[in-house]
């Protein structure tokens, strides 16, 4: 049995950082029924390389967060769609929005509507800004809220100016933000009895995935330098060309750029190291940066990584994804999960940890716009002719016609 195995969430979201809250919470076992309007499915639906997929809206932006639920196609903008939701939400123990802030409540769908239905409900508000203030209002991505942030700001060099990252992480860390944040309102209920309304800004998520730069600003009243990939005080902990690739060594603690020294070959200038605490060690950041770089181009990237993990000393040659999926390492971990769809076997990004018991566990594919809403509607209490009578009203929508789906 998993830790949500009897918890049913309605997941009004959409992109990524709502339904990776909401994944979080089915790969545990939650019955997760995602609701998304008849005619304008999940935007990322249609995003990924693989055209076919996309077309059919099973991109690969979608997949990645989506696998373990069920979708209804359902308008809500319709008062028999709303009512649909209610019903849905009567044996709810958790919903999930992440829409402009006011949107559920002209819709007649908000915590104030829903608590009516189902009093103890935890509900969960992901936006840009938060549920209130001068700018509350405004729409925004991953990419927006990383500039408003200071996170952009931060990441990049002197000659590059300021660069997103990558990845999408500020959706992946609200995401986690909201995951967690429910999983303690649930227990919370469970001791109390009592439901919770919970309120997800992504610029908050994205101040607390910068907290060291949050904090050190408070202390000195200076905004993070553009460091790329060093670190403004310490020359061991940085990023080095060698002879055939970049390696990253993380040499922090006096001990480890002992340990890095003396591998380099000037184990007396390590023992000195040693010997000082952090902000001594960064006086020698000028002298010992240049000294690096010059012994780093000396051997290749997997050499310098074998020899500084030998003493303990964190380093690791940058790789490209699809050499990270090849390590060995994960074979013994279960972030990558496998799971049969339509086009074959399909690895996705699971959960970041494992359970002795009941862990994340990948069960099912993503599914098609409206793939369950039959079987959800029936196990609402619908009889087939009012299914029928949404279905031709546009209410409601599935991939086949009702008869001929229950033919089958």
């Amino acid at each position: 049995m998993q830790p949500f195995s009897n918890i049913r969430v309605i997941d009004l979201t959409h992109v990524i950082a709502g339904p990776f809250c909401t994944h979080q919470l089915a790969v545990l076992g939650a019955d997760v029924v995602k609701i998304e309007p008849p005619e304008a499915p999940d935007m990322v639906r249609y995003d990924g390389h693989d055209h076919e997929r996309a077309s059919q809206g099973m991109g690969a932006v979608f997949m990645a967060q989506n696998a373990n639920k069920r979708s209804i196609a359902l308008d809500l903008k319709a008062p028999e769609g709303r009512k649909i939701l209610l019903r849905l939400l009567e044996d709810a123990d958790v919903m999930v929005e992440n829409h402009r802030p006011g949107a559920m409540h002209n819709l007649g769908l908000s915590y104030t509507d829903v608590k009516e239905i189902t009093p103890n409900i935890i509900y969960c508000s992901l936006s840009g800004y938060g549920q209130e203030g001068p700018i509350a209002t405004r729409t925004a991505y991953d990419n927006v809220i990383q500039a408003v942030s200071g996170l952009m700001a931060s990441t990049g060099t002197a000659d590059s100016g300021p660069v997103k990252v990558g990845p999408p992480v500020l959706d992946y860390g609200t995401g986690i933000q909201a995951a967690f944040a429910i999983s303690a309102a649930l227990y919370h209920r469970n001791n109390t009895g009592l439901g919770q309304y919970i309120d997800i800004a992504m610029l908050d998520a994205a101040l607390m995935l910068s907290s060291t730069n949050t904090t050190l600003f408070q202390e000195s009243s200076r905004p993070p330098d553009l460091n790329g990939n060093s670190s403004p005080w310490n020359a061991g902990y940085g990023c080095f060309q060698t002879r055939n690739g970049s390696i990253m060594i993380g040499a922090y603690t006096g001990e480890q750029l002992y340990n890095a020294w003396k591998v380099m070959g000037d184990e007396r200038h390590g023992a000195r190291l040693r010997q000082l605490r952090g902000y001594e060690i960064s006086g020698f950041f000028e002298s010992d940066k240049p000294r690096i770089a010059k012994i780093m181009i000396t051997d290749e990237a997997e050499s310098w990584e074998r020899k500084f993990n030998t003493v303990k000393v964190p380093a690791a040659r940058v790789r490209s994804i699809d050499e990270t999926l090849e390590l060995s390492q994960l074979e013994n971990r279960e972030v990558m999960q496998s799971v049969e769809t339509e086009w074959g076997t399909l690895s996705l990004p699971t959960a970041a940890f494992r359970y002795q018991h009941g862990g994340p566990k990948l069960k099912q594919p993503p599914p098609h716009h409206g793939e369950h809403t039959i079987e959800i509607l029936e196990q609402a209490g619908y009889s087939r002719l009012k299914i029928e009578q949404l279905l031709e009203s546009a209410v409601v929508k599935s991939p086949q016609a009702y008869p001929q789906l229950r033919e089958k």
